[in-house]
């Protein structure tokens, strides 16, 4: 009566009768759709952690760059300070240097006045002894006291004038 195919065709049917009733497919479909879902949401939260980490380089390298302007700013910066103290202390070496060259000008020039002043006063004394020498051998002692005086009176003058 009924051979074999009929029999694996009945219960192909039965099978997929089955599965209709105990909602395989749709429990296939949804299981499909949902991670169908599930991969679309891992990719856009890929997609967002990528542009994110991509802000976060940027914003890493900007702040890199300005870091690198700010090093180049500061070492500029301080060449000029360093070129600027050693102008000002060159100038304070050579005033200083110029200060210490006058001062020892004037100290040769008190010097030289002091020895020329020792030397006229000693020549003034010498020449006053000579006198003095040559008069109390060639004149009397009442005119030669009177012209010692004089001369001297005159010598005191001159010496006078010549101290200030």
């Amino acid at each position: 009566m009924f051979d074999a195919t009929f029999w694996v065709a009945v219960s192909f049917v039965i099978f997929f009768a089955a599965l209709v009733y105990l909602k395989v497919p749709q429990n296939v479909n949804s299981l499909l759709s949902k991670m169908i879902i599930d991969i679309k949401n891992e990719i856009d939260e890929s997609e967002k952690l990528r542009s994110e980490s991509k802000k976060l380089l940027d914003d890493a390298q900007n702040k890199l760059n300005s870091a690198e302007q700010e090093k180049k700013k500061i070492i500029d910066q301080a060449n000029i300070e360093t070129e600027k103290l050693i102008k000002d202390m060159s100038e304070k070496f050579s005033k200083s240097a110029e200060i210490k060259k006058n001062l020892a000008n004037i100290k040769i020039s008190q010097m030289k006045d002091a020895a020329i002043k020792n030397i006229k006063d000693t020549s003034i004394s010498i020449a006053i002894d000579a006198v003095k020498e040559t008069l109390s051998t060639s004149m009397d002692k009442s005119k030669l006291d009177t012209l010692f005086e004089k001369n001297l009176e005159e010598a005191k003058v001159e010496l006078k004038k010549v101290n200030s």
